[in-house]
Parts: structure tokens; sequence; C-alpha cells
């Protein structure tokens, strides 16, 4: 008996932290796979292995989520897909509505909008 095959992914509901973090490095700009690997090391505080990344940018990049391209013959670029902003928007969109409890939390949100803009 063969088992059932999991539903598609149109969110970031089923993504691992990593690969979310992945999403939201791409949702400043396209970048290298190096690059991404630098903002994510930024962010950790320590090395990021390539035998971690770039399973994980394919990964998104068969969920659809994610677009890879060649830059030349040794590099590629990975860009965001419009189901990769609606799956970051959908994420960001569940925890802010669970974490802003109150006024003061949701001005807390609104400077950080503000200080972005």
């Amino acid at each position: 008996m063969s088992e059932a095959q999991p539903a598609a992914r149109t969110s970031a509901r089923d993504l691992t932290a990593f690969q979310k973090n992945i999403l939201v490095v791409l949702s400043e700009e396209p970048r290298y796979g190096l690059a991404v690997k630098r903002e994510l090391e930024e962010y950790y505080g320590e090395e990021v292995n390539h035998g971690r990344l770039y399973p994980n940018l394919d990964d998104l990049v068969e969920e659809g989520l994610v677009e890879k391209s060649e830059l030349d013959k040794r590099t590629n670029q990975y860009a965001l897909t419009d189901a990769g902003v609606e799956a970051v928007f959908d994420d960001l969109s569940w925890a802010l509505g669970k974490f802003i409890a109150n006024d003061e939390r949701a001005q807390r949100v609104r400077d950080v909008v503000a200080d972005n803009e």
C-alpha cells in the first residue's frame, strides 16, 4: 500500500525556520548563493554550511517559492517568486496577528515599520 502524498505547499506554514529565513533574505532583493549564505551567517552569528544552504534553496525552488537563474557558468541567482512573497506575507501576518495583543505591541510594530520605510 502506498503512502499518501503530502499536500502541495502554498505558504510558509510547513517550512523550517531556516527556509523561512532564506525567504526573508531573498525578500530584500535577488541574491547569489554566497550572498544568501553571508546574510544568514550574519543573522545566526555562525557559519552556515554549504551542505545545509544549497539543499534548502533547491527545496524552495522545487516548491515554487524561489526562482533559480544562472548569472554565469559558476554562479546561480535566487529570487522570490510571487508564491514566495505570499508565503513570507502569510507567515508575517500570522505571527503579527498573534503578537499584537495590546496597543503597546501594536505601536512597537508600527515603529519598526516606520523605521524601515
